[in-house]
């Protein structure tokens, strides 16, 4: 199951994954909601919790995953993910360089830290302090 972590200012999206997640979550969850969100920002910001309880992707999930992405691929600015899940830390640590975006990976005891991270404002460039 996908649920949307609420409370997060305008431009940051939050989901949180528990049990199994299905492709019918993707559709259902978390694609519309990037959508409507990239429809009014040309950058947002992602949380993605994968928690305690959550037992797996079902193949069709991760393919949604893998195209979402894909289809958005320079669109984040901010993207953290927070999970002690084992192997989807060893895929992000391998493939975090990959990302055009700042990337974070988080245990899920540094989920407080994780959601201040993503709400930091950003930096002023040297052009903005001019």
């Amino acid at each position: 199951m996908i649920e949307q972590i609420q409370g997060l200012p305008p431009g940051t999206l939050g989901f949180r994954a528990s049990g199994q997640v299905t492709a019918a979550d993707y559709e259902r969850v978390l694609v519309p909601d990037i959508e409507a969100a990239f429809a009014l920002n040309r950058k947002l910001r992602l949380l993605y919790h994968v928690g305690p309880d959550f037992t797996g992707f079902d193949p069709g999930a991760m393919w949604d995953d893998v195209m979402l992405g894909f289809r958005h691929f320079s669109g984040w600015e901010r993207v953290a993910l927070v999970t002690d899940v084992g192997w989807l830390r060893i895929a992000a640590t391998a493939m975090g360089f990959a990302v055009p975006a700042e990337f974070r990976l988080f245990s899920n005891a540094e989920l407080v830290l994780a959601i201040d991270w993503i709400r930091e404002p950003k930096p002023a460039t040297e052009e903005e302090n001019k």
